[in-house]
């Protein structure tokens, strides 16, 4: 992870604030002046006292009590307007931020999401975006409304006397700015460290969750339970070491504010008693002081609460900021679908070399057979020819021409892809059949899976097409899911089909109505078929063995 100052991450935060700028102009107008209501309300009382004691007063005592009625309503109102502008803003953009997160993941996908941990991820896009509420509804705002306010205060204060507007702005700064500076400081990386071990637990529980039937089978639910119990009380430490932090910052801003009133209060007494300034100006600039410090606090109280929050923005920055290992093409001009061409072509990942000097030829509407132990690279082939990774060494090209030229969009529809695990969304079948092409008839689909030998099944169904599949389809076999994703490459209609193991879950019966269905429905089409079994091969016009990376 890389670490942002919170100033860095705050004005990143910020900058996408553009869009509604308006909105946020407005709440913080409207909680400027509800601020200011709220203040008045309690100077306009002591101006009633001066009224009442037969000292100077701007307005008469009747005058007085109306305004105060007046700015109490307008006070209510405001608040609620400003809250409603604040979250109006908040929610809107976090859906943006959504967005924009998941558009990164959609381009670092899958070269550099392969092995990042996916409850980790999870907690990022759930908890951590939804903590940026905080910030947008909570701290932009008051953070521009403080600096308006601690402005027309300290003149207001300061047209009494000069010192006392003094005291009042040093008193504004104290509170509202170092206060929560030196204790985000004293947070040190307590919110990262909150935010980091929440995505462990968040990762924890996914994992226990998918693997529950084996934690029951092997009687290991004891030992899980205990390591999330440990993780817990860890992530709880955390929490409750930032509410001590949280505590202790109440407890010096109210101190501070206690000896900020009270110099207020002596300076006035010692003017007072110099003949510098009369008793309505020690009255009014100490009720000023005392009653004007709402927006100082909101500002501390967020000294702590922003560490968390900085936190959960600075790792959604880190996945905005990524850059992908496979960077979308697009602007090339159109290519023609022909013969696939590896030529010499090398690829490591993690240090290890997976495949070396790889070459073979797919000719067009010809089916070609890969067979190997599993480990031996034949799925990163397929992967590499979708180029979801690029090559290290060497190049694959259709028709002559390089992948690395085709726009990304373009490769995409001349290719379908059917993995080992076929990944079923939680959906009906129908819909989870027209992720491959979205506006498909009834018929198409039904055509589909007709060649992929699922219909007749599909059909025994209670709802036919209709059914839903369940979460990571576990309503349906392993064998099922698979010729869905055969059907899914039917309805897909690409001129190359790759197949990754497409019988690997099938019984023997159920592999040779596979086979004969893609033998048959394979004419016309280029396809590529990977699996570690021989009987697999026998639709296959031409067969390449691969071993320790080495095509033979």
């Amino acid at each position: 992870m890389k670490k942002r100052s919170g100033f860095n991450v705050m004005m990143r935060l910020i900058g996408l604030v553009k869009p509604l700028a308006v909105y946020m102009i407005i709440a913080i107008i409207m909680g400027l002046i509800g601020n200011l209501c709220a203040t008045f309300i309690t100077i306009f009382g002591g101006y009633a006292i001066l009224s009442a004691t037969g000292g100077n007063s701007p307005l008469p005592l009747v005058a007085l009590f109306i305004c105060v009625v007046a700015f109490a309503v307008v006070r209510g109102g405001l608040r609620y307007a400003e809250q409603a502008c604040n979250h109006f803003i908040a929610f809107k953009l976090l859906a943006l931020i959504r967005d924009k997160v998941f558009k990164a993941l959609r381009t670092l996908c899958p070269a550099k999401l392969e092995g990042r941990d996916k409850g980790d991820l999870i907690s990022v896009i759930t908890s951590d975006i939804e903590l940026l509420e905080v910030f947008y509804a909570h701290t932009i705002s008051p953070a521009a409304i403080w600096i308006l306010f601690t402005v027309i205060m300290s003149v207001f204060i300061g047209s009494y006397n000069l010192v006392s507007g003094l005291i009042a702005l040093a008193a504004y700064i104290i509170v509202g700015i170092i206060v929560p500076v030196v204790i985000s400081k004293l947070s040190g990386d307590s919110g990262i460290k909150f935010r980091t071990k929440s995505g462990e637990l968040s990762s924890f529980v996914l994992e226990s969750l998918r693997g529950l039937s084996e934690t029951i089978q092997y009687g290991v639910g004891k030992n899980r339970l205990e390591k999330m119990n440990k993780m817990t009380d860890d992530l709880s430490g955390e929490e409750a070491e930032m509410k001590r932090m949280t505590g202790r910052n109440m407890a010096v801003t109210n101190s501070i504010i206690l000896i900020f009133d009270l110099a207020m209060l002596f300076c006035g007494v010692a003017l007072y008693n110099n003949g510098v300034l009369g008793f309505d100006g020690v009255l009014i600039t100490t009720i000023a002081l005392f009653s004007s410090f709402g927006p100082s606090v909101a500002l501390a109280n967020l000294g702590s609460t922003l560490q968390n929050t900085f936190a959960a923005g600075n790792r959604v920055l880190d996945i905005l900021d990524e850059k992908p290992s496979v960077a979308e093409i697009t602007g090339c001009d159109d290519a023609v679908f022909g013969d696939v061409s590896v030529d010499n072509v090398s690829f490591s990942y993690g240090g290890e070399t997976i495949l070396q000097n790889v070459s073979l030829t797919v000719p067009q509407n010809k089916v070609i057979g890969i067979v190997g132990k599993s480990g031996s690279g034949k799925s990163t082939l397929l992967k590499l020819l979708m180029r979801f990774w690029n090559v290290n060494n060497g190049d694959i090209s259709i028709r002559g021409r390089s992948i690395n030229s085709i726009n990304t969009s373009q490769l995409r529809d001349m290719e379908s892809y059917v993995t080992q695990e076929t990944h079923l969304f939680h959906d009906s079948i129908k819909s989870n059949l027209k992720i491959a092409k979205l506006d498909a008839t009834d018929e198409e689909i039904i055509t589909a899976c007709k060649k992929a030998s699922v219909h007749d099944f599909i059909m025994t169904l209670p709802q036919g097409y209709d059914t839903p599949v369940g979460e990571l389809g576990d309503m349906l076999s392993g064998g099922e899911r698979q010729r869905i994703g055969v059907a899914r490459a039917f309805l897909h209609d690409a001129p190359l089909m790759l197949l990754d193991e497409p019988t690997s879950n099938l019984d023997s019966l159920n592999e040779a109505v596979i086979l004969r269905s893609l033998g048959e429905q394979s004419r016309g089409k280029t396809v590529v078929l990977v699996s570690h079994r021989q009987s697999t091969m026998r639709i296959a016009d031409t067969v390449y063995s691969v071993e320790h990376g080495r095509m033979s």
